[in-house]
């Protein structure tokens, strides 16, 4: 299927200033790959795709290497692109990353929420539920992102930023944990509302616990379902990192 027939009918490429136009192709294209509307082994030819989204090869080109960058998509001969599948090693090192920075994150911000925050992370969450029950993954994903914002959010702006890229990278992974586990979605939910629950009280250990809980699943589920039996050994030492330093600081508090 071309490029043209993947995005017929979905909403257009809006450009709200040209300066910022190859940012503007890499956000659009990039939601598109994230969200697997453009699938998996999609070619994506720079001159078809100017031609569909009405810009120059210039921005294109930017684009394209910033997804590179990213690892959403290969640098080919010719201009060309290809959408990349599920790499369990990269998806692997992605979540250990994840896992160790968002941690901290929840735990410089345990005990440090605003009463209006609060509120917006337990809307957050309600409306996860809500979106989730009725099919719509993409309001799912924009309330999955805020309340996941909302729980690092005294972490400082690098390090916001960091996490921030780190999760925005795991999304069509967490995309795929949702269709595949669909069963496991309670579950889920019951470890966000730990994290939310030991962020706002000021438990910051146990706030790291419940975030490397919650993220390692995530990864160990996704990795175990497109490559049996392969293991997240990054991930892996991540969370023993953690959950060790956890448990010693828990001793020497004793």
């Amino acid at each position: 299927m071309s490029i043209g027939e993947l995005l017929a009918g979905r909403e257009g490429l809006r450009i709200e200033d040209p300066r910022q136009t190859s940012v503007s192709v890499h956000a659009y294209l990039r939601d598109l790959i994230i969200s697997g509307a453009i699938p998996p082994g999609t070619q994506l030819k720079q001159a078809e795709l100017a031609r569909v989204l009405a810009v120059s090869r210039t921005p294109l080109r930017e684009a394209f290497r910033m997804l590179q960058e990213e690892g959403l998509v290969s640098a080919e001969p010719n201009q060309r692109s290809v959408v990349l599948g599920l790499d369990a090693e990269a998806l692997d090192s992605l979540y250990a990353a994840r896992i160790t920075l968002e941690s901290l994150g929840a735990r410089l911000t345990a005990g440090r929420m605003t009463r209006e925050e609060v509120r917006s992370a337990a809307a957050a969450h309600k409306e996860m539920d809500r979106t989730y029950r009725a099919g719509d993954y993409a309001s799912w994903t924009v309330a999955h992102r805020r309340f996941h914002r909302l729980l690092v959010g005294r972490s400082g702006a690098p390090v916001l930023r960091t996490i921030s890229s780190y999760a925005e990278q795991s999304e069509r992974y967490v995309r795929i944990d949702q269709l595949t586990n669909t069963q496991d979605f309670e579950a889920r939910q019951r470890e966000h509302q730990a994290i939310f629950d030991a962020v706002r009280h000021g438990d910051g250990k146990a706030a790291v616990v419940e975030m490397a809980r919650h993220l390692s699943g995530s990864a160990r589920r996704v990795v175990e379902a497109h490559a049996p039996g392969r293991g997240t050994p990054f991930v892996d030492a991540a969370l023993d990192l953690l959950l060790c330093d956890c448990s010693d600081a828990a001793s020497d508090s004793g």
